[in-house]
């Protein structure tokens, strides 16, 4: 029985990287839920504030859906194309 080879150890470090770098992307869903949500409770609260909070809301938005992307990006370049082996 052989042990682990040192492609082998880096292609397991690279996925196990690859996991840790979607980390963004998968909590991203879940605080752009909690940012509509809040946005939300500001309207209702404030119904005259709706467009200021409107705008706000989609910048935070693109902000978080960029990080999710970003992770995407770099998990499957990783994984696709790594640049390790």
């Amino acid at each position: 029985m052989d042990g682990i080879t040192t492609e082998g150890f880096i292609i397991g470090m690279s996925v196990l990287a690859a996991a840790i770098a979607m980390i963004p992307a998968a909590t991203s869903g879940l605080a752009q839920g909690l940012a509509t949500g809040k946005a939300v409770e500001a309207v209702g609260r404030q119904p005259e504030a709706g467009g200021e909070v409107r705008s706000t809301l989609i910048m935070g938005l693109a902000l978080t859906e960029t990080s999710g992307i970003y992770g995407l990006i770099v998990a499957m370049a990783l994984i696709f194309a790594n640049p390790f082996v």
